[in-house]
């Protein structure tokens, strides 16, 4: 295959000089990371205008968090005591004591599984909707992937608002390369998703793609816009080399650029500073905060990963981890969430998920690499982890499933990573058998799995 990423172009400029110089120079800033869309009609169960995923990127433990096993020995019931809920007859981790005080507003999924342990695979499979790995996927980001829910969506609905059918925040997965299915995939980069790289709570927080350069105005703009169609129009070299990816990715930029709905979500000081107190000043509250402040702009599917790569990777000191740094914020967090979405009308409309890609050993100090300094701590585990879901017509105050007396296996019928795809595509109205279709328009059946029916009554589903 000849390369073409040196091409010269009816404008004198190679391909990557004229999307460096030209384009970007024209706009002012990046494209790469905006969406663009197409659609598609949805399913009769949708109950949700949004979807907010909470992911607990490093998997937290199952056993020290929603599924306790205060009955069990030490070295698996852990050093926590558990605590009472609003559900009856519900217990969970005595340090979400927010949550258990909300526990009628949620369901908890204690029967979540699948089999591969490893934090980038499973991550690829938990964000997008697939129990198997793609035909030449990897651990690393690539376009054997599948898409995730945000581009699925992109694909199938489209919208010509200026407002992105999904944001993911406030972090992007990356060790050094990036965790496979946290984009299209293979549907190709014109439905890549937005991610935002920044701390929502750091002082500085600004979103760069909103920064006009000094003296562009939304007119000027416009100008510039009419400019660049021209050179599209005279350069038919160029229009074959940037496809209908590059455009939709301008156009994109455009809307985003001249539509205040998306930007002034982003700017969390015109937020009470009390409620901003609330949700906590920490990565986690605001970021949960700023997901609030893009579903009320519209976003139909916010991903927020709860911190950084692997944050809750605890190989090491499990418990002391968890009690001192992970679920005070976490609990703070999402109960402030929960409290703001039912008293905005807006949790009917939002289901709101909560999952990491799996979740930790049964016994504490079970570890596969034999390292000394992991007695402490819990590894990986993906015989059964739990999900908490929200909102979006989900019967709150009940327990779905249940794991073994250890916490290894499930005790009742699992519920897969497909599963949680095909609740997601229908809670928006989306079909999850619908049909997408790969670079090089071969048809693909989107999701494989089906709706965990048992989050709704009787009559929702």
């Amino acid at each position: 295959m000849r390369n073409t990423s040196n091409l010269r172009v009816a404008a004198g400029l190679t391909r990557r000089e004229l999307i460096q110089v030209g384009y970007t120079g024209l706009l002012g800033f990046g494209l790469s990371s905006l969406w663009s869309q197409t659609g598609f009609a949805g399913s009769k169960t949708a109950k949700a205008k949004s979807v907010l995923l909470i992911f607990q990127t490093g998997a937290p433990s199952q056993i020290d968090t929603f599924d306790p096993k205060p009955s069990a020995p030490e070295e698996i019931r852990g050093t926590f005591a558990t605590i009472a809920t609003k559900a009856p007859g519900v217990s969970i981790c005595e340090h979400l004591p927010g949550l258990a005080a909300r526990a009628d507003k949620f369901a908890i999924v204690r029967s979540m599984t699948h089999d591969l342990p490893s934090h980038e695979h499973a991550t690829h499979m938990l964000l997008t909707g697939i129990d198997k790995m793609p035909t030449g996927s990897t651990h690393m980001v690539s376009r054997a992937d599948w898409p995730c829910y945000a581009s699925g969506l992109d694909f199938l609905r489209p919208r010509q608002d200026g407002v992105p059918n999904g944001v993911m925040l406030p972090t992007y997965l990356n060790n050094g390369y990036g965790f496979s299915g946290q984009h299209a995939g293979v549907l190709g980069p014109k439905f890549d998703p937005w991610h935002i790289k920044q701390d929502p709570n750091d002082p500085k927080f600004r979103v760069e793609e909103f920064a006009l350069p000094l003296g562009l105005t939304a007119e000027k703009l416009d100008d510039r816009r009419s400019l660049l169609a021209e050179i599209d129009g005279q350069a038919e070299s160029l229009k074959k080399l940037q496809g209908e990816g590059w455009r939709g990715l301008q156009d994109k930029a455009f809307s985003l650029l001249t539509s205040g709905r998306v930007k002034q979500a982003f700017n969390l000081d015109r937020e009470d500073p009390k409620t901003r107190d609330r949700y906590g000043r920490h990565m986690f509250g605001q970021s949960l905060l700023l997901s609030r402040r893009l579903i009320e702009a519209g976003v139909p599917i916010v991903q927020a990963n709860m911190g950084h790569m692997n944050h809750w990777d605890t190989h090491t000191k499990n418990c002391e981890q968890l009690k001192m740094n992970l679920l005070p914020p976490l609990d703070q967090a999402l109960s402030a969430l929960l409290d703001d979405l039912d008293s905005r009308g807006l949790l009917a409309e939002t289901l709101v998920i909560m999952v990491g890609e799996f979740g930790r050993t049964p016994r504490i100090g079970q570890d596969s690499q034999g390292l000394p300094q992991h007695k402490s701590g819990r590894d990986h585990w993906s015989g059964v982890f739990s999900a908490l879901f929200a909102g979006g017509g989900v019967l709150g105050g009940q327990v779905i499933g249940r794991s073994d007396k250890i916490g290894a296996y499930p005790a009742s019928p699992g519920f897969s990573p497909s599963d949680l795809g095909a609740t997601i595509y229908s809670a928006l109205g989306v079909d999850p058998e619908s049909n997408v279709s790969d670079q090089l328009g071969r048809p693909l059946q989107l999701n494989r799995g089906r709706l965990i029916r048992a989050l709704y009554s009787a009559a929702d589903v």
